[in-house]
C-alpha cells in the first residue's frame, strides 16, 4: 500500500508535466490516445476509491455493453468513455483528488474480501485463471498505473521518474512472479535504476533494462525463450 499510494503521486506528476499537445498522441496501448489513457487511468482510481463507484462500474461492464469477450476490456472501455469526456485539466484534478482517496480505500480493504475469488476468470499465457481480489487491490492496481505511467513516457518523451527504492521494488514483484509463472532455472540481470539480478547460476541467462524487461513480460513487446511468460499488469 505505500507502493500504491507513491506511484498514484507519480502518475498524478506524470500527468500535470503533460503539455496540451501531448493529450492527443498515440500510445504503446494501440487503442489509446493519452487523452484515453488518462481517462483508464482515473476511471480506475474511482473504482478503487469508492464501493458505490466499484459495485456501478462493475455492474455496467459485466453486462457487455459493447461486445467485449472479455470483462476487463468492458470495465476499461467503460472507464475510456464516461471519463474520456473531461478535459485534460479535470481529469488532472480528478487524479489529484481521487489518488489518494484510491490508496486509502485500498488499504482498507477487508481481509474477507481480499480472499474472494473474483468473478470472472481472466487469461494469461492462454490459461484462465482465478484471482482473488486481494492480487487486484495489492498487485494489479499498482501496476496499472506504473506500467502507464511508462507508457507516457515513451509517447511524450518525457522524463519517467525512477528509483530503486519505488521502481525497484515493483520489478522485484515482477521477476519473482514472472519466475514463478515459468518455473525453471534462469540467470535475470536488469539495468537501471530499477534493476539488479536474480536467479541461479545453472539457468538460462538474461540481460536487458528492467523497464523493456516489464514492458515485454505486459505484452508490449514481443519476447523468445522465458521471456514469452507474460506477467499480468
Amino acid at each position: 500500500m505505500a507502493l500504491a499510494a507513491t506511484e498514484y503521486e507519480r502518475i498524478t506528476a506524470a500527468v500535470a508535466r503533460l503539455r496540451p499537445d501531448d493529450w492527443g498522441k498515440p500510445t504503446d496501448c494501440t487503442e489509446w490516445t493519452v487523452h484515453q489513457m488518462i481517462s483508464h487511468v482515473v476511471g480506475m482510481a474511482a473504482m478503487a476509491a469508492s464501493v458505490r463507484e466499484n459495485l456501478r462500474q462493475n455492474r455496467i461492464a459485466s453486462k457487455r455493453p459493447h461486445g467485449e469477450a472479455e470483462m476487463i476490456d468492458a470495465l476499461t472501455a467503460l472507464q475510456v468513455r464516461e471519463f474520456g469526456r473531461r478535459a485534460p485539466e479535470e481529469l488532472l484534478a480528478l487524479l489529484r483528488e481521487l489518488g489518494p482517496k484510491a490508496a486509502r480505500g485500498r488499504r482498507r480493504a477487508p481481509g474477507l474480501i481480499r480472499r474472494r475469488s473474483m468473478p470472472e476468470s481472466l487469461v494469461v499465457n492462454g490459461i484462465a485463471e482465478e484471482w482473488t481480489f486481494g492480487y487486484l487491490i495489492d498487485v494489479i492496481l499498482t501496476r496499472d498505473p506504473w506500467m502507464h505511467r511508462i507508457d507516457l513516457s515513451r509517447a511524450t518523451g518525457h522524463d519517467h521518474d525512477l528509483t530503486a527504492e519505488h521502481d525497484g521494488r515493483i520489478v522485484d514483484d515482477v521477476v519473482r512472479e514472472w519466475a514463478q509463472r515459468h518455473g525453471k532455472p534462469y540467470r535475470l540481470t536488469l539495468t537501471g535504476p530499477a534493476g539488479g539480478s536474480w536467479g541461479s547460476s545453472d539457468g538460462e541467462a538474461l540481460e536487458l533494462d528492467a523497464i523493456e524487461f516489464c514492458r515485454i513480460l505486459s505484452g508490449r513487446g514481443t519476447g523468445e525463450g522465458l521471456l514469452a511468460t507474460q506477467v499480468p499488469f
